[in-house]
């Protein structure tokens, strides 16, 4: 139980303190981290916080209250609050307490007026009947429903299944969907043994298991939920692996049209699929097939501001059976609205992080589903799956110029002269000087500052004006040890499979954005074909708002084990 010689100190406003220095600390963070979540990550005291969410995710993965309780008291300092102790529990109990079913036990239709035919609506059930009165008498939800049929179940159109999960989850009701799915139009899928460019393959053990997780053997258990594994791992070939599984049409929708290309490559090289059976959906093409890659920005595209969105159609175009949402975490807002009415179908979740700067992780959660594996990216590290990384943080003086300028400035104008400090550029060539002979990403907000970066460091330069066609290529050529440095806008940002680059230098990112720092660190994480490790250098202003932000924009990275080596410049 408690000893003033443990790590942590629970504190009853649902805050975890955690001693970095602690002998047992890295055990300790790796526990925490499954039903917490890290606020803050200072040298000497990391603050963890515990949200219904993050319990509720931990529930969904099988971890219990009474665990979670005992680990607590086993790593405390101090006494437990009792409020802790008790919430925990109440908050991990809403989790399953209502479920949404495709058929309920003992139901009679009697008294309602109509016959109850059974596709056309589901059960919302809980064996304690208080809870089904309580949200019987919700106004909001109430709407939506068709009726109550007994104690202990309300029926729900099925159309609604999607409007009625997030409704209950704003009133603090996470809903346990077992209602099933579509199966949608077969299709033979099967993984090779050998890819069609000759080299041996096959799942390794942490894909194997997360595909056999998300799946379930097929019961509705499984079938949607979100998986979250570091950049480098092989999420592409884990989304291949449960499309072996289904058996079926599916959906995919990604980042960017090189993005699309890189899926399309991967199910070619590793599936049985045909040319014929996998299609484009993009600005440049609209080849609706059996297997069909699009980007959300496709999706989401409408010629007018208030205007439909054209491309909505595609999600009705064939019986899909299946939909995975790559890099989930930047799922537009529009694409949650249709994502609602595609309940029936399977769903899976890609992401090296569930953080939404828009705090919209319970969307994600209610539509997609719950977070059904989240390896730690260390525990790869260790294995060898992902390269062992280096990250550094750069501090550069400003001139006194540059510091009155900021300092006369608003916040947004004086954080991008910040970003933008010419004093950066000797610290960019002097880190490439060091790393002569390996590929290096040199990664930027801004494009005034990324232009002539390129122009001093004789570099290609891909922003989002770059052409796919151009991009595709600057990308290959990288990729082939052509060109050894690429400057690169935000649009590398995601599902950019870039395997040799082992230097990344960010110059500049959007503000405290910790799901950006994380993808940027992912694009040197995949194993170098010689072992070597990777290099993540941050090149910030020195006693500025952008160290600030930096800070903040590390703590999901601090959370998976990352320590930045601080240096002044």
């Amino acid at each position: 139980m408690y000893n003033p010689a443990n790590p942590l100190i629970i504190q009853s406003d649902f805050s975890v303190l955690a001693e970095v220095h602690h002998p047992e600390f890295e055990t300790v963070r790796v526990d925490l981290a499954v039903f917490a979540d890290l606020e803050k990550s200072p040298e000497h005291i990391h603050t963890y916080r515990i949200t219904p969410l993050s319990l509720w995710n931990a529930a969904c993965a099988g971890r219990k209250p009474e665990a979670i309780i005992t680990f607590l008291e086993q790593n405390a300092k101090f006494p437990l609050p009792d409020n802790i102790r008790r919430e925990i529990g109440h908050y991990m109990a809403r989790y399953g307490l209502v479920k949404l079913l495709a058929q309920a036990p003992d139901i009679s239709a009697a008294g309602l007026g109509f016959d109850l035919p059974t596709d056309e609506y589901l059960f919302l059930y809980s064996h304690d009947s208080p809870t089904i009165t309580a949200i019987d008498r919700q106004k909001d939800i109430r709407k939506h429903l068709a009726g109550r049929l007994n104690e202990n179940t309300l029926l729900v159109p099925a159309g609604k299944r999607g409007i009625i999960k997030q409704a209950l989850i704003r009133i603090g009701y996470p809903v346990e969907d077992l209602a099933g799915y579509i199966e949608g139009e077969p299709l033979a899928i099967h993984l090779r043994e050998t890819t069609a460019a000759g080299q041996s393959f096959g799942l390794r053990p942490y894909q194997n298991e997360a595909v056999n997780i998300f799946h379930a053997n097929g019961l509705a258990t499984g079938g949607s939920g979100v998986l979250v594994l570091p950049c480098g791992a092989g999420k592409t070939v884990i989304g291949l692996g449960v499309m072996a599984q289904v058996q079926t049409n599916t959906l995919i929708l990604t980042t960017s049209t090189t993005a699309v290309r890189q899926w399309i490559r991967e199910l070619l090289d590793k599936t049985s699929l045909t040319p014929d059976e996998v299609g484009e959906y993009s600005a440049d093409r609209k080849d609706v097939r059996p297997i069909t890659v699009t980007t959300y920005q496709m999706i989401t595209y409408r010629p007018e501001k208030d205007g439909p969105f054209p491309h909505f159609q595609l999600f009705n175009s064939r019986p899909w059976g299946f939909i995975i949402y790559d890099e989930v975490h930047t799922l537009p807002a529009p694409v949650f609205q249709v994502t609602a009415e595609l309940q029936a179908r399977r769903r899976l979740g890609l992401t090296a992080t569930l953080i939404r700067e828009d705090g919209r992780e319970t969307d994600v959660f209610t539509l997609i589903g719950p977070k059904k594996v989240d390896i730690p990216w260390r525990e790869l590290e260790r294995d060898g799956w992902i390269a062992p990384t280096v990250c550094s943080e750069l501090r550069v003086p400003m001139s006194l110029d540059l510091r009155l300028e900021c300092a006369q400035s608003g916040d947004k104008i004086a954080y991008r002269l910040e970003a933008e400090n010419p004093a950066k550029l000797a610290v960019v060539k002097d880190l490439i000087a060091n790393h002569q002979g390996e590929s290096i990403l040199v990664i930027g907000q801004y494009i005034k500052q990324l232009e002539i970066l390129a122009a001093e460091l004789n570099a290609p330069l891909i922003t989002g004006k770059t052409a796919s066609a151009k991009r595709d290529e600057l990308y290959e050529d990288f990729r082939q040890g052509r060109i050894p440095l690429l400057v690169v806008s935000k649009v590398a940002n995601f599902a950019i499979d870039l395997p040799d680059a082992s230097v990344a230098i960010q110059v500049s990112g959007a503000f405290g954005s910790r799901q950006e720092e994380a993808q940027r660190l992912g694009r040197i994480l995949r194993p170098k074909a010689d072992g070597r490790g990777a290099y993540f250098y941050t090149v910030v202003s020195k006693d500025s708002r952008e160290q600030e932000f930096s800070h903040h924009r590390q703590l999901f990275l601090t959370e998976q084990g990352y320590q930045y080596i601080i240096r002044d410049v």
